[in-house]
C-alpha cells in the first residue's frame, strides 16, 4: 500500500469480478474511499466486504447507467456519502455477438453502443460538475480489439473505437474544466473467465490449457497475458496525481501483444 490515491473517491461504474473488482479492492488498498456501481447488487456487497475487511471504506449503488434516473440517483449517492468525486472508472461494457458483421443483427450492435458508449457518456455527464470541482480524473476501460481488424469482433470493435474517439472530444472539451480523461486498452486478461475459455479450446483441439495460454502467450513481447491487477495498477495510475499532465491518452496494457 503506498496511499496513491489518499483522500480520493473513486466511483467505478461496471463493477465485474474480474477487472472490476481488481480496480475496486486496488483503489482501496491504495486509500481511497469507493463508489461501486452495477447492476448485480450482490456482487457489489461482496466486492465492498473484501474493501472494508481491509480497513477501507465502500458505498454500494447497484445502477442501470443506461437509465438517466438511476445514474442521477448514483450521483446523489456518491456526493451525499462522501462529499465530494474525484475520479470516474467506467468500466461497463457488452459481451460482442462475436459473428461477422454481414450476420451481426443491427439490435446487437445498438445494445452495445447504448451500454458502452452511451452508458459511459451518461454517466461522465452526469458527474461532470463534481470532476470538475476537484479538478479529477476520467478513466475508460476500453480494449486491444481498437489495434486489431481479426474476423467476429467487429460489433465490438465498432463500441469501443467509438468509445475512444467520445474518450479524445471529452478530453479537449472537459480539460478546461480541469478534468482529465484516458483510457486504458487491456488484451487479453488472465482471469476465471479466459481460464474457463482455454479450458474449452484445449478440449475442442486435443490438448492441455497450458498449452493454449502458451501458444496465446508467444504472440507478446513479454510471452505471457496480463492479469486483472496488472491492468487495475495502469487505471490507477492515470486516476492518481502522478498522472496530473496526462490527458487524452490511451495506455496499452497487453505484455507487448499489440503495440500502438
Amino acid at each position: 500500500m503506498t496511499g496513491l490515491l489518499d483522500g480520493k473517491v473513486v466511483v467505478v461504474s461496471g463493477v465485474g469480478p474480474a477487472l472490476g473488482r481488481a480496480v475496486c479492492v486496488r483503489a482501496g488498498a491504495e486509500g481511497a474511499r469507493v463508489v461501486l456501481a452495477a447492476r448485480t447488487a450482490s456482487r457489489l456487497d461482496e466486492i465492498a466486504g473484501e474493501i472494508r475487511d481491509a480497513g477501507g471504506q465502500a458505498l454500494t449503488v447497484p445502477t442501470d447507467i443506461t437509465d438517466d434516473a438511476a445514474v442521477a440517483a448514483l450521483v446523489e449517492s456518491a456526493v451525499g456519502e462522501f462529499g465530494r468525486v474525484d475520479v470516474l472508472v467506467n468500466n461497463a461494457f457488452a459481451l460482442p455477438s462475436m459473428k461477422p458483421l454481414a450476420r451481426t443483427d443491427f439490435e446487437q450492435i445498438a445494445s452495445s453502443l447504448d451500454l458502452t458508449v452511451l452508458g459511459a457518456l451518461r454517466v461522465i455527464k452526469a458527474f461532470t460538475p463534481a470532476l470538475a470541482e476537484a479538478n479529477g480524473a476520467i478513466v475508460n476501460i476500453n480494449s486491444m480489439v481498437i489495434r486489431h481488424s481479426e474476423p467476429r469482433y467487429g460489433s465490438y470493435k465498432i463500441a469501443k473505437s467509438a468509445l475512444l474517439a467520445m474518450s479524445q472530444t471529452l478530453a479537449t472539451e472537459l480539460g478546461g474544466d480541469g478534468i482529465r480523461v484516458n483510457s486504458v486498452a487491456p488484451g487479453y486478461i488472465w482471469d476465471d473467465q479466459l481460464k474457463w475459455y482455454f479450458g474449452e479450446v484445449a478440449k475442442k483441439y486435443g490438448i492441455t490449457p497450458e498449452q493454449v495460454y502458451k501458444q496465446t502467450a508467444s504472440r507478446s513481447d513479454l510471452k505471457r497475458l496480463p492479469e486483472p491487477d496488472e491492468i487495475a495498477d495502469a487505471v490507477l495510475f492515470l486516476a492518481s496525481d502522478m498522472a496530473r499532465a496526462i490527458t487524452g491518452h490511451t495506455l496499452d496494457v497487453n505484455c507487448g501483444e499489440y503495440h500502438d
